[in-house]
């Protein structure tokens, strides 16, 4: 069995260190060159229509409004993988794989807004009268080969549905080990966890927008704030901190206490493996929660992808690295114990049960909030592959799937989470890529159509939105 893990983490560290780190680079690229750069010419104007219109009544159709849309995608976004996978990145690339993660972010940007705009352009209604999207339904309905489109769509449903249980189960474990460090038994927790994340989704999309738009905001602040404090007690860390993650994000960083060494195509790996977790980086995730959205135009709500991206693949993973690079217990603690390096960065400035109580109680908002997500998520993928009524058996073995974090070790979950999303990213990155011509049309029709950017900006605006 241990060799039989060892051929699945190193097929899918193939995968991540150079066909699919590739293929989202050039992703990345097509669409911040077709686009004009968006994400960073219009990035005041961006963050004005996603920060500075939370509470805003949106024009158009949806059920849920703008904002419950973007939490419910950004509460599967910020999960564990942005509290727990920034120090396994650095356990396993070292510091320089921060940088890395970062890079991934200013790609993830842009990605993210095209898989939404996509899918608001071809989300539809299902029997139970919800919309529905995301790759699966853009990929079959809007490939330029429709049946080519369809193969994608259901190669990519089927391996993204294998995916759900082990990235659930990842987020479980995650909680698990950290609800450890202050004595709850692992069993305890995973049945707490898996009743509750039961009681939620069961309720359909509302509730579980009801549930996030609320929970989302709190959560985050929080955990910023503990972290602000954290990195600010060991202030003078900092400028040897940031110098450590550039320079090693190109020169590799040699062996230190516990920490093995790692080279540059190591950083490159890890830091692009975790950052696409903790940004959803080319998995059209964001395309299904925000397929309910209220909105006048496909672009309006693509901009919601890169606030989701601003704030789990730059605020917090950034907060999160700087914690355990600036507290040193990055080179303290062996690699294998790179999920307890938060709590104990937190508890080397809260002292052992505050420090611990605090990781605990965030990290349970944060895998909660990501679980009931990706339920949902499991949910439509098995309603495309499956149809409705074998979808809500899906479900309950998704939800089921919470308590594997009981039982099953980190290392063993992430080998497959590398291999089956490494393989289900493929089909999905290449029909972005091909499909990029239709997020460009209606790109310029929102920023030339009066109803819209000028509409919002003024006569002024408009002729440099022209330009654009």
């Amino acid at each position: 069995m241990s060799n039989f893990l060892t051929n699945v983490a190193d097929i899918g560290s193939w995968i991540w260190a150079y066909p699919l780190l590739i293929l989202i680079v050039i992703c990345g690229i097509v669409y911040s060159v077709r686009l004009g750069f968006l994400q960073f010419r219009h990035f005041p104007y961006i963050m004005k229509q996603t920060f500075g219109s939370i509470f805003k009544k949106s024009e158009g159709e949806g059920t849920v409004s703008p904002f419950q849309a973007a939490a419910t995608a950004l509460a599967c976004t910020v999960g564990a993988s942005n509290i727990v996978g920034v120090p396994i990145a650095i356990a396993f690339g070292g510091p320089g794989a921060v940088f890395w993660m970062w890079m991934c972010a200013f790609i993830g940007m842009i990605v993210k807004f095209g898989e939404i705009v996509l899918g608001i352009k071809y989300r539809e209604k299902n029997e139970d009268g919800v919309y529905v999207s995301g790759p699966m339904y853009y990929m079959s309905k809007g490939f330029p080969n429709k049946k080519a489109g369809k193969i994608m769509a259901w190669m990519m449903s089927f391996t993204m549905m294998l995916f759900v249980p082990f990235t659930i189960s990842a987020q479980s474990v995650s909680a698990v080990q950290s609800a450890g460090t202050i004595g709850i038994n692992p069993i305890v927790t995973g049945a707490i966890l898996t009743v509750l994340i039961g009681i939620i989704t069961f309720g359909g999309i509302k509730r579980i927008a009801s549930v996030t738009d609320k929970m989302v905001p709190i959560m985050v602040i929080l955990y910023l704030i503990g972290a602000l404090i954290v990195i600010g007690i060991n202030g003078t860390e900092i400028p040897g901190a940031f110098a450590s993650i550039f320079t090693s994000a190109f020169t590799g960083h040699a062996a230190l206490g516990g920490f093995a060494g790692a080279g540059v195509s190591a950083a490159i790996r890890w830091g692009f493996a975790r950052g696409a977790y903790s940004t959803d980086l080319g998995m059209g995730s964001a395309a299904m929660g925000h397929a309910a959205a209220t909105t006048d135009h496909p672009v309006r709500q693509g901009f919601w992808g890169v606030f989701e991206v601003v704030v789990s693949g730059l605020m917090i993973c950034t907060m999160s690295g700087l914690t355990v690079l600036c507290t040193g217990v990055w080179n303290d603690a062996p690699a294998e114990q790179a999920a307890a390096m938060p709590t104990m960065a937190f508890q080397s400035v809260f002292g052992n049960e505050t420090g611990g109580i605090i990781v605990s109680v965030a990290m349970l908002f944060f895998v909660v909030s990501t679980m009931i997500v990706q339920v949902y998520y499991g949910e439509r993928q098995c309603e495309f592959f499956l149809g409705t009524k074998i979808a809500k058996i899906g479900k309950l073995i998704f939800v089921l799937s919470v308590f594997l974090g009981a039982v099953l070790n980190l290392s063993t979950i992430f080998a497959f989470l590398d291999l089956i999303l490494g393989i289900a990213l493929f089909p999905h990155l290449i029909a972005l890529i091909v499909m990029s011509g239709q997020v460009v049309e209606l790109k310029n029709e929102f920023f030339t159509d009066p109803r819209y950017y000028l509409r919002d900006v003024g006569e002024k605006a408009s002729r440099k939105g022209r330009a654009s």
